[in-house]
């Protein structure tokens, strides 16, 4: 991809961090997405590394990410690890999607983390088993990012799909991986809640109860336990299942 085409440092306007980040990610993703419908990216080009692009474009490595996810669930492109991240022909429509018009409702949330946690929980064995240090690393740095929004009162979505996108990855099973990246940050039920809410004491309880499973399921990861994994994701999304269900406000 020839880099030089684009406008050097995204970032040009807002004060607000998370929407600062946010608005990079979607100029960054506009740009990238352009070239690939006007034929500029060719089928099977391989992107530059995260690292180009970042200095390329003044961006932050999460913004990348976050680019790079939005072109996987909009099956643009896919990521070869180990390799790189490649254009994708644009005849390969997704097999399966769930759009944002079908999480409207409680109802609609609550039946997304029921099917959630019959694949995560098996992905969740499959990671322990198969995990790498790249992984391991990976979710321990979303984690971080996690644990550090909810303290500072930021947006933990986009962290928190990292972590689960993370252990999909761990299971080098494409297709739990294309699963997630279809599912996006949608599957993330506070997703659907404005993140210019500031963070009450009973939301910050919450999210950190939601830090705390985490660390559970890693660990069982870590371990390479496979039972054990699955115990911790499956309680994980249970609760959170069961938390929608007790408080309407966390899913309004």
């Amino acid at each position: 991809m020839g880099l030089s085409n684009y406008p050097m440092n995204l970032n040009t306007t807002t004060s607000e961090e998370h929407r600062k980040s946010r608005n990079l990610g979607l100029n960054l993703v506009e740009k990238l997405t352009a070239d690939v419908r006007l034929g500029r990216l060719l089928a099977g080009e391989k992107l530059p590394s995260e690292a180009e692009i970042m200095k390329h474009f003044g961006v932050s490595r999460t913004v990348v990410r976050e680019a790079l996810s939005k072109l996987q669930a909009a099956q643009l492109v896919e990521t070869r690890h180990g390799i790189g991240t490649f254009v994708l022909p644009q005849n390969s429509a997704p097999s399966f999607q769930i759009s944002p018009h079908q999480l409207g409702t409680l109802h609609e949330v609550i039946a997304l983390l029921e099917f959630r946690i019959g694949i995560e929980t098996e992905a969740s064995a499959l990671a322990s088993q198969r995990r790498n240090a790249e992984n391991l690393e990976e979710m321990q740095e979303a984690m971080d990012a996690f644990a550090n929004a909810i303290e500072a009162g930021r947006d933990a979505v986009q962290a928190d799909f990292r972590f689960h996108q993370e252990i999909a990855r761990a299971t080098h099973n494409k297709h739990f991986q294309d699963l997630m990246h279809s599912l996006g940050t949608g599957a993330i039920p506070r997703g659907r809640l404005q993140s210019t809410l500031p963070a009450d004491a009973q939301r910050l309880i919450y999210l950190r109860r939601v830090h705390q499973e985490h660390e559970s399921i890693f660990n069982a990861i870590l371990a390479q336990d496979p039972e054990a994994a699955r115990a911790a994701m499956r309680t994980h999304l249970s609760n959170s299942r069961d938390r929608l269900r007790k408080s309407a406000p966390l899913a309004n």
